[in-house]
Formats: C-alpha cells, structure tokens, sequence
C-alpha cells in the first residue's frame, strides 16, 4: 500500500500531469506535492484548492441523493465520508481534478491532479485517481 510520495508519482506518469499535491481542504496545507504548482506557489495553490474543496463539501446542492441535511458527523470529522467524490475545473489549457480521499481519521484530505488539455485524458485521469486513492495509506 503506497503513501503520499509513491502515490503522488505514480499520478505524474498519467499523461499530461503537470503537477499534483494530496491537500488537507479544512487547513489549505499541503500534505505532499510534485511536479509544477498552478502559479508556481504550492502553498497559495493548496490553499486554493482547498477553498475549492470546502465549498463544494458544504453546500446541500452536491450531496448524494437521500441525504438528509444535519444528521451525523459533518464532513472532515472522523466517520464522515466525503459528500463529493471529485470536483473538475476546466481552463482553455488545462484540466484541474480533484478527489476526496475518504480517511480513518478524518475526511478533510483531497488530491488535486493539474493535467495539460492539450495532452492528457480527463476520463482515464479520474479513473486513475480513483485507483491511487483507494490504495493511498494516510498514517
């Protein structure tokens, strides 16, 4: 079971991949990155990201279908899966994926893939970051 290095560069041999960073979404820190950050500053790009995460987690319109609103814990608390599984953002260049990674201790962490238009696969990204989250070791 890969951890955060080995699950960041096994996402950079997806074709296209600029840059890629695992994101706690609550905080905006970086938990790990490689590769090119969009405008070059890792640490305003994960908090970006973040941002990105955190509204669309909170907002009732995304949740999964049947839920109901305010019972249970609320997302990035322990036993709480994700309400989202990924959010993409696409730019005349490039796609921007991220997925929530559903954790033991929380649920506040997500992988943000920055992939080149011109020469990535948007389907197989998903279907790629899908993979390297299910096997992701967070500890």
């Amino acid at each position: 079971m890969p951890g955060i290095d080995e699950s960041l560069q096994e996402i950079m041999r997806q074709p296209g991949a600029r840059g890629a960073a695992l994101v706690d979404w609550i905080s905006g820190l970086s938990l790990g990155a490689v590769g090119e950050a969009p405008g070059k500053d890792r640490e305003a790009a994960a908090a970006e990201v973040a941002e990105v995460a955190r509204l669309s987690s909170e907002h009732r319109v995304f949740a999964p279908a049947g839920a109901e609103g305010g019972d249970g814990p609320a997302p990035g608390e322990p036993g709480q899966e994700p309400p989202v599984e990924d959010v993409i953002v696409t730019t005349a260049s490039a796609y921007h994926v991220v997925r929530f990674v559903p954790t033991a201790f929380d649920g506040s962490v997500c992988l943000h893939l920055w992939l080149d238009r011109a020469e990535g696969n948007l389907a197989m990204a998903r279907i790629r970051l899908a993979e390297v989250v299910d096997r992701l070791v967070l500890g």
